[in-house]
Parts: C-alpha cells; structure tokens; sequence
C-alpha cells in the first residue's frame, strides 16, 4: 500500500513537471492555445457562421465571386407555412434551413420568382410597398463568394470541422490498432511476433496515399469513409514505436516482479507497460493528426475523399485553384493558409511534448 501511494505520487510530480515545461514552450503552448481556438469554432459550427443552412450551401449565382468585405443587400420573405425552428445542439451541428426565402438586390433590382417558373424584376422599394411582410436586410461576407454565390468565411468554419474531426477519429483508430498489435507482438514475441512484424512490413512498405485511394475504393467516397481510411493506414508506426518499447521494459524487475505475484499478462501490459510509453505515443499522435489532415485534404483534392455539397478545405482547393492566375487567388489560397497552419500547430505541440515528456531532460 505504502509502494503504491508512493508511485502515485512521482507520477503526479512528474507529469505536473512535464506541464510546466511544455507551458514554458511558447511556441508548443501558443499553439495548443490556437487549436483549442480552432476547436472551439469547429464545434460552435453553424451557430457562428454568416450561412447556417445545411453544409453551408446557400447559393445566389447573382453573387458569385465578390470580393471580401462586400456588403449584400436581400428581400426577405417569410416561408409559408412557417417552418418549425430546430433546437440548439441540432442547428449547431446540422445546421437548419433558413426560415425565409432571400433574393438578392443586384444593380439596383430584385428578380423575383413566381410558382410557374417565370420571374419578374423589379426596385427593393416598389416591392416592399406592395408587400407588407417583406422586409430589406443586409449581409457582409467577410472573405467574399465563390462562383456559386456562397459564403468562404462559412464553408471554412465548416471545413475545419470536417479535418478536425477527420484527424481525431483517425488518429483513435490509428491508437486502437497500433497499441494492440505493437503491445501484443512485443510482449509474446515468439511466432506470433514473427507474423506481427512481417504484417507491419508489408504495409510499411505500401506507399500511404495509395494504401487510403485503394481502401476508399473498397469502402466507397464519403465522411465516414475517410475516417475509417486514414486510420487503417496510420497505426504502423504507432504499432512499430509500442512494440520497440515493450521489448525492451518487457525484461525490467518490476515486470519479473508482477509475473511472479501471478498478474495475468492482460494487467501487466494495460498496468504496468503501456503508462510507461503513452508519452512517446501521444508525441506521434500529434504527427499523426497533421498527417491525417494533409491525407484528407489531398483525397478530396483527387475528388475521392469528402463529398459535396459538405465543404472540405481540399475540395474548396479544387473548385478554386483555377483562379490562383486570376484576381481570385485568395479563393484558393486561404484553405492552404488554414491547412498550413493547422498541421504547423500540431508539428509545434509534438515537439513541445517531446520535450516535455523527455525523462532524461526533467
């Protein structure tokens, strides 16, 4: 009882010695405060965006390609019937469709639409004389429109949900795989380590991004998709680093002294082993998740990873990058912005974990 308070305690100073440390890293912590930023308005999502309709895909063709800070003026008329308004947490994450019908005011008119197909132009304030329920509201899109009318300031809220949550539900899968089978190799040893090793071979010696385009051909294009693909192909070297690890505190004392107390191997490795390499694991979880984030990115560039209309930074690299000649670069350019610095952000905290979690430097 006295050894195990005792080991209790160390591992608290120890790890509140590794937090100071990493907070001491301006640039490790900056960016761990920037991703929790990031973070935060991922998750607000549709509550903060100019657009909150369903993936942002409000479109005005009369619209398209206006620069940043244009300034839109809309008829709004109500929807009849009404439509029932969604609750918080569902127009938060889902978004909801908009509750009036908006027509943009363009060189001074408005087009309306009849129900037969036809339409029919004519100036904001005939239109509001004649109709009482329709009001005259104005819009700023901060970063301007893409060529189909719709907000960039949303899609790019929208879209670092997507790599987000691309990188976290990756990077789990790449954790689940990668400790169990590094764990497990490295502890029995023997054939079984034998097969183990030669699997990880092989798909080490797979290039990455064909590994995940022929698992998304198998498992098909989507959001779900690319979770599960990505993650099949990034636990190898979680598995490689946690094998190398066990192997060798496999033969320390306290390991020999659990085996002869009658400890089942299950409790010596989840107890006893894996605590002593989570350090090392979570400084190549913070790699993974950069990597996950270029994967998906590069996918839905290639068309084969998210699906439109959900907006993805690849996907609004592809529609754009057609303007990177024109005035409209920054269509483009601002999605390999908010890539380059999410991925540097994760590059930065890794190194800082690194060295705050570095025993021999505390």
């Amino acid at each position: 009882m006295f050894l195990r308070k005792k080991q209790y305690v160390s591992s608290g100073s120890l790890s509140a010695q590794a937090w100071k440390r990493f907070r001491r890293d301006k640039l490790g912590f900056g960016s761990f405060i920037f991703i929790g930023i990031v973070f935060l308005i991922a998750l607000l999502g549709y509550i903060v965006t100019p657009d909150s309709t369903p993936f942002v895909n409000d479109q005005y063709l009369e619209m398209g390609l206006k620069k940043p800070g244009y300034e839109a003026e809309f008829i709004r008329i109500p929807k009849m019937p009404h439509a029932e308004r969604s609750g918080f947490f569902h127009r938060m994450i889902w978004g909801e469709k908009s509750p009036y019908n908006l027509y943009p005011v363009v060189d001074g008119g408005v087009d309306i639409y009849s129900q037969d197909g036809g339409y029919f132009k004519t100036s904001p304030g005939d239109y509001l004389a004649q109709h009482p329920d329709a009001t005259l509201v104005k819009r700023t899109y901060w970063l301007g429109t893409d060529r189909f009318g719709r907000d960039v300031f949303s899609m790019l809220v929208i879209g670092a949900r997507v790599s987000l949550s691309v990188g976290f539900i990756s990077v789990f899968i790449s954790l689940v795989l990668g400790i169990l089978i590094g764990s497990i190799g490295g502890y029995f040893r023997g054939w079984l380590d034998n097969i183990i090793v030669w699997f990880i071979n092989v798909v080490w010696s797979i290039p990455t991004l064909l590994l995940v385009i022929a698992i998304t051909f198998a498992l098909g294009k989507g959001f779900w998709q690319v979770f599960v693909a990505v993650g099949l192909t990034m636990w190898v070297e979680v598995a490689r680093v946690v094998r190398g690890q066990i192997l060798s505190l496999r033969e320390k004392e306290f390991v020999e002294a659990g085996k002869a107390l009658g400890f089942s191997s299950f409790r010596i490795i989840t107890r006893h082993l894996l605590p002593n390499v989570m350090g090392i694991v979570i400084v190549i979880s913070a790699a993974n998740f950069a990597a996950a984030i270029l994967i998906e990115a590069g996918l839905s560039f290639l068309g084969m990873g998210v699906q439109p209309p959900i907006p993805s930074w690849g996907s609004m690299i592809k529609e754009n990058y057609g303007y990177i000649v024109l005035d409209y670069a920054y269509l483009a350019i601002l999605p390999g912005i908010a890539i380059m610095l999410l991925v540097l952000a994760f590059m930065l905290i890794g190194n800082a974990l690194r060295d705050a979690l570095d025993v021999k430097t505390l």
